[in-house]
């Protein structure tokens, strides 16, 4: 059976061995775009790949027209996937050191939108797994390569014109994940204007996790998000952030709910800003 949204640590470790098993290290830092991989080659998972967000998993930025993070171009990404040794069989695993919020829920998306299902993030990530005391090696690892053939999703992504056609229509459900400062544009730390996109309700990522960084049980995840969906069903459900990568972990924590179809806004608020001619709320 695949897992495809959560993994324990326990089961995870049973499968280290297992051939057609690739586990992938996503540790990245805004701040020092270096320091996850720094990390990864003094200690990681055995067996896993580093993965990169901004060289692996994102695509170039265009000044003025992308947002931070843009999507990698699907030909690009899925030799970047068969490099890393995935194919049809393989079951992905997913880690980094933010609950998932930084770069593994992005990695499980990208694989989801390239028709790859087998794929989960590790829960707790690198912190829990060390915490709980498993292997950990040095060094930087590499797999044999095999062909990933992607089969593509493009139901999975909005644009910001269909953002803009429904962002005020009550039948669909506009989610800002940052936090509730940025929201509110109190406070930007990260892009050059502040606010969120008009008809947007305010659903902190950091609220599908529990104080020890682990995911909410599916009946909690599910009864929030049904608070804020109402009537709305998953399939109107739009999510952004700052620049489409922490998105990716309210949409892992839908699935998880049960709520599948909800989609992702990728350009997000970085891109939304661009055109100064589109609305913006504080």
């Amino acid at each position: 059976m695949a897992f495809i949204t959560l993994i324990d640590s326990e089961t995870l470790e049973s499968h280290l061995n297992d051939p057609d098993w690739v586990v992938v290290d996503c540790r990245f830092s805004l701040t020092d775009p270096s320091d996850g991989r720094r990390a990864y080659l003094q200690a990681h998972i055995p067996g896993a790949v580093y993965a990169h967000l901004e060289e692996d998993l994102s695509g170039p930025v265009v000044p003025g027209k992308t947002g931070r993070h843009p999507l990698p171009d699907p030909g690009v990404l899925a030799a970047t996937f068969s490099r890393w040794g995935i194919d049809t069989r393989v079951q992905v695993v997913a880690y980094d050191d933010a609950g998932g919020a930084m770069a593994a829920a992005r990695l499980w998306w990208l694989l989801r939108w390239l028709g790859h299902d087998a794929v989960a993030v590790l829960d707790g990530g690198w912190s829990h797994w060390i915490r709980e005391g498993r292997p950990i090696r040095s060094g930087n690892e590499v797999r044999e390569p095999r062909m990933f053939r992607p089969r593509m999703r493009p139901e999975y992504v909005v644009t910001a014109e269909e953002v803009a056609r429904v962002r005020m229509d009550p039948a669909w459900r506009l989610l800002d994940v940052r936090a509730p400062m940025r929201f509110r544009g109190e406070q930007e730390p990260i892009d050059p204007v502040a606010g969120h996109i008009p008809g947007a309700l305010n659903a902190p990522f950091a609220e599908n996790l529990t104080i020890e960084g682990r995911f909410r049980s599916p009946q909690e995840l599910r009864a929030r998000f049904e608070a804020l969906l109402g009537s709305a069903p998953p399939e109107r459900v739009i999510c952004y952030c700052g620049s489409g990568v922490t998105a990716a972990h309210t949409l892992l924590a839908m699935t998880h709910a049960g709520l599948q179809g909800a989609r992702l806004y990728a350009g997000s608020w970085s891109e939304w800003i661009t055109d100064p001619a589109r609305p913006i709320e504080r």
